[in-house]
């Protein structure tokens, strides 16, 4: 199911993905695609993204591929994502436009979409993510642990 529309409407709020630029590609059938142009107030001091602007990244791809797990938009009423840990491997200079994306594995979906059906209130799973340059080099991969909760 496409959930682009749903994950703009969620993620582009956030004060963090505002900051870095983050824009959502696509979000369906549990992967996702977001994108960012680095912009120079996130930069380090040799001009590649700061590691708080790929943690960013790696994040909301993270957040798109859960998203777009759901069937419908009402699925995800209530749920409440929470990293629990992250992790990224540095690879290469990380500038210009980049590109995450994430696919959720068998494993993530199996646990996640019995909370979106609502037949169970929690679900713990992680999220991996590789991002690329225009060229497509990988400058960075990245995963988290989440705990997924749905509220009452």
């Amino acid at each position: 199911m496409d959930m682009t529309a749903l994950a703009r409407t969620l993620l582009d709020p956030i004060q963090a993905h505002r900051t870095a630029g983050i824009e959502v590609i696509s979000a369906a059938d549990g992967a996702a695609e977001i994108a960012l142009e680095t912009p120079r107030a996130l930069t380090n001091v040799i001009g590649s993204l700061h590691s708080s602007g790929l943690i960013t990244l790696v994040d909301a791809a993270g957040l798109g591929a859960i998203l777009a797990a759901s069937a419908d938009a009402a699925d995800f009423q209530g749920v409440v994502p929470l990293g629990r840990s992250a992790s990224l491997e540095f690879l290469a200079p990380a500038r210009g436009r980049l590109v995450a994306r994430c696919r959720l594995s068998e494993e993530a979906l199996g646990v996640l979409r019995p909370l979106l059906r609502g037949e169970t209130d929690r679900a713990r799973f992680a999220t991996h993510a590789e991002i690329t340059d225009a060229t497509g080099t990988p400058v960075c991969r990245g995963g988290f642990d989440w705990s997924v909760r749905r509220m009452a």
